[in-house]
Protein backbone atom coordinates (compact mmCIF):
# COMPACT_ATOMS: atom_id res chain seq x y z
CA UNK A 1 0.00 0.00 0.00
CA UNK A 2 2.63 2.37 1.03
CA UNK A 3 4.57 1.37 -2.28
CA UNK A 4 1.47 2.40 -4.50
CA UNK A 5 1.54 5.57 -2.75
CA UNK A 6 5.11 6.69 -3.23
CA UNK A 7 4.51 5.57 -6.87
CA UNK A 8 1.41 7.39 -7.05
CA UNK A 9 3.33 10.78 -5.29
CA UNK A 10 6.29 9.96 -8.18
CA UNK A 11 4.01 10.02 -11.38
CA UNK A 12 2.31 12.97 -10.22
CA UNK A 13 5.28 14.63 -9.43
CA UNK A 14 6.84 13.65 -12.61
CA UNK A 15 3.70 14.87 -14.41
CA UNK A 16 3.71 18.48 -12.68
CA UNK A 17 7.73 18.56 -13.78
CA UNK A 18 6.73 17.98 -17.54
CA UNK A 19 3.75 20.48 -17.17
CA UNK A 20 6.59 23.04 -15.78
CA UNK A 21 9.21 22.16 -18.29
CA UNK A 22 7.07 22.70 -21.44
CA UNK A 23 5.44 25.97 -20.61
CA UNK A 24 7.26 28.81 -22.47
CA UNK A 25 10.82 30.11 -22.22
CA UNK A 26 10.32 33.59 -22.73
CA UNK A 27 7.65 35.55 -21.46
CA UNK A 28 6.50 39.64 -22.39
CA UNK A 29 4.54 41.54 -20.34
CA UNK A 30 2.73 44.92 -22.33
CA UNK A 31 0.47 47.82 -21.09
CA UNK A 32 0.09 50.77 -22.83
CA UNK A 33 -2.09 54.26 -21.65
CA UNK A 34 -2.46 57.65 -23.63
CA UNK A 35 -1.76 60.36 -21.64
CA UNK A 36 -2.76 64.16 -22.46
CA UNK A 37 0.49 65.39 -22.86
CA UNK A 38 3.05 65.64 -25.04
CA UNK A 39 6.47 63.04 -25.53
CA UNK A 40 8.49 65.96 -24.40
CA UNK A 41 6.82 66.41 -21.01
CA UNK A 42 6.53 62.66 -20.23
CA UNK A 43 9.85 61.57 -21.61
CA UNK A 44 12.40 63.02 -18.85
CA UNK A 45 9.69 61.65 -16.55
CA UNK A 46 10.76 58.14 -17.67
CA UNK A 47 14.53 58.94 -18.60
CA UNK A 48 15.68 60.50 -15.41
CA UNK A 49 15.41 57.67 -12.21
CA UNK A 50 15.23 60.83 -9.80
CA UNK A 51 11.69 61.58 -11.43
CA UNK A 52 10.29 58.09 -10.76
CA UNK A 53 9.36 58.09 -7.37
CA UNK A 54 6.46 60.63 -8.70
CA UNK A 55 5.04 58.05 -11.09
CA UNK A 56 6.44 54.58 -9.87
CA UNK A 57 4.12 51.71 -8.59
CA UNK A 58 6.58 50.03 -6.52
CA UNK A 59 7.91 53.68 -4.94
CA UNK A 60 5.35 53.69 -1.83
CA UNK A 61 5.38 49.92 -1.10
CA UNK A 62 7.43 50.34 1.23
CA UNK A 63 8.79 54.34 2.99
CA UNK A 64 11.65 53.00 4.52
CA UNK A 65 12.98 51.47 0.94
CA UNK A 66 16.79 52.33 0.76
CA UNK A 67 17.23 53.85 -2.85
CA UNK A 68 20.01 55.61 -5.06
CA UNK A 69 20.91 56.73 -8.28
CA UNK A 70 24.52 56.65 -9.52
CA UNK A 71 26.15 57.82 -13.13
CA UNK A 72 24.37 59.99 -15.18
CA UNK A 73 21.42 61.97 -13.89
CA UNK A 74 19.53 60.97 -16.67
CA UNK A 75 19.74 58.78 -19.83
CA UNK A 76 22.03 55.82 -20.78
CA UNK A 77 24.50 54.77 -17.49
CA UNK A 78 22.16 56.14 -14.85
CA UNK A 79 21.61 53.31 -12.22
CA UNK A 80 18.89 53.07 -9.85
CA UNK A 81 19.33 50.67 -6.95
CA UNK A 82 16.69 49.75 -4.19
CA UNK A 83 16.45 47.40 -1.21
CA UNK A 84 13.18 47.60 0.74
CA UNK A 85 10.92 45.10 2.20
CA UNK A 86 8.91 42.11 0.60
CA UNK A 87 6.64 44.07 -1.74
CA UNK A 88 9.67 45.50 -3.53
CA UNK A 89 12.61 43.28 -3.02
CA UNK A 90 16.35 44.10 -4.01
CA UNK A 91 18.01 45.15 -7.21
CA UNK A 92 19.02 47.28 -9.56
CA UNK A 93 18.22 49.23 -12.77
CA UNK A 94 20.34 50.39 -15.48
CA UNK A 95 19.20 52.47 -18.79
CA UNK A 96 20.93 50.70 -21.56
CA UNK A 97 19.43 53.05 -24.36
CA UNK A 98 18.16 56.55 -24.04
CA UNK A 99 16.06 57.78 -27.74
CA UNK A 100 14.94 61.35 -26.48
CA UNK A 101 11.14 61.76 -26.82
CA UNK A 102 10.97 57.65 -28.10
CA UNK A 103 12.32 55.28 -25.83
CA UNK A 104 14.18 54.20 -22.59
CA UNK A 105 15.39 50.70 -22.57
CA UNK A 106 16.15 49.35 -18.94
CA UNK A 107 18.13 46.39 -18.04
CA UNK A 108 15.97 45.15 -14.82
CA UNK A 109 17.93 42.92 -12.19
CA UNK A 110 16.14 41.29 -9.53
CA UNK A 111 18.35 40.20 -6.56
CA UNK A 112 15.49 39.29 -3.85
CA UNK A 113 13.55 37.92 -3.29
CA UNK A 114 14.64 35.66 -6.66
CA UNK A 115 17.59 36.56 -9.00
CA UNK A 116 16.49 37.36 -12.31
CA UNK A 117 17.11 39.68 -15.16
CA UNK A 118 15.03 40.82 -17.90
CA UNK A 119 14.43 43.98 -20.17
CA UNK A 120 12.59 46.33 -19.68
CA UNK A 121 11.11 49.18 -22.31
CA UNK A 122 8.67 52.20 -22.32
CA UNK A 123 8.45 53.81 -25.18
CA UNK A 124 6.67 57.14 -26.57
CA UNK A 125 4.33 57.75 -29.87
CA UNK A 126 2.25 60.27 -30.96
CA UNK A 127 -1.49 59.99 -30.30
CA UNK A 128 -3.62 63.21 -31.30
CA UNK A 129 -2.46 65.62 -29.39
CA UNK A 130 -1.16 63.46 -26.74
CA UNK A 131 1.38 60.50 -25.86
CA UNK A 132 0.63 56.90 -26.35
CA UNK A 133 2.96 55.33 -23.85
CA UNK A 134 4.15 51.54 -23.90
CA UNK A 135 5.82 49.62 -20.81
CA UNK A 136 7.17 46.31 -21.90
CA UNK A 137 9.14 43.72 -19.85
CA UNK A 138 10.74 40.35 -21.60
CA UNK A 139 12.86 37.68 -20.16
CA UNK A 140 13.49 34.19 -19.80
CA UNK A 141 11.82 31.87 -17.78
CA UNK A 142 13.73 29.14 -15.81
CA UNK A 143 12.20 26.01 -14.50
CA UNK A 144 11.37 27.76 -11.22
CA UNK A 145 10.12 31.16 -12.57
CA UNK A 146 7.87 28.30 -14.89
CA UNK A 147 6.76 26.94 -11.88
CA UNK A 148 5.91 30.19 -10.34
CA UNK A 149 4.02 31.17 -12.98
CA UNK A 150 1.66 27.80 -13.20
CA UNK A 151 0.36 28.84 -9.77
CA UNK A 152 0.29 32.80 -10.32
CA UNK A 153 0.46 34.71 -13.68
CA UNK A 154 2.91 36.98 -13.56
CA UNK A 155 1.15 38.52 -16.74
CA UNK A 156 -1.68 39.26 -14.64
CA UNK A 157 0.66 40.41 -11.45
CA UNK A 158 3.31 42.18 -13.24
CA UNK A 159 0.47 44.05 -15.48
CA UNK A 160 -1.39 45.25 -12.70
CA UNK A 161 1.51 46.64 -11.10
CA UNK A 162 2.21 48.31 -15.05
CA UNK A 163 -1.44 49.37 -15.33
CA UNK A 164 -0.97 51.48 -12.13
CA UNK A 165 2.42 52.78 -12.84
CA UNK A 166 1.07 54.38 -16.20
CA UNK A 167 -2.05 55.39 -14.51
CA UNK A 168 0.57 58.04 -11.98
CA UNK A 169 2.35 58.64 -15.16
CA UNK A 170 -0.23 60.03 -16.63
CA UNK A 171 -1.45 61.73 -13.87
CA UNK A 172 1.96 63.38 -13.20
CA UNK A 173 2.55 64.02 -17.13
CA UNK A 174 -0.79 66.39 -17.76
CA UNK A 175 -0.60 68.05 -14.53
CA UNK A 176 2.87 69.38 -15.69
CA UNK A 177 0.71 70.52 -18.90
Amino acid sequence: MVKKILLALIAILALLAVVIAMRPAHFRIVRSTTVAAPMSTVFPLINDFHRWNTWSPWAKLDPTMKKSIEGPSAGVGSIYTWSGNNDVGEGRMTILESDPDQRVRIRLEFIKPFAATNLTELTLRPEGSGTLVNWEMTGENNFMSKAFDLFMNMDKTVGADFEKGLAQLRTVAEQRQ
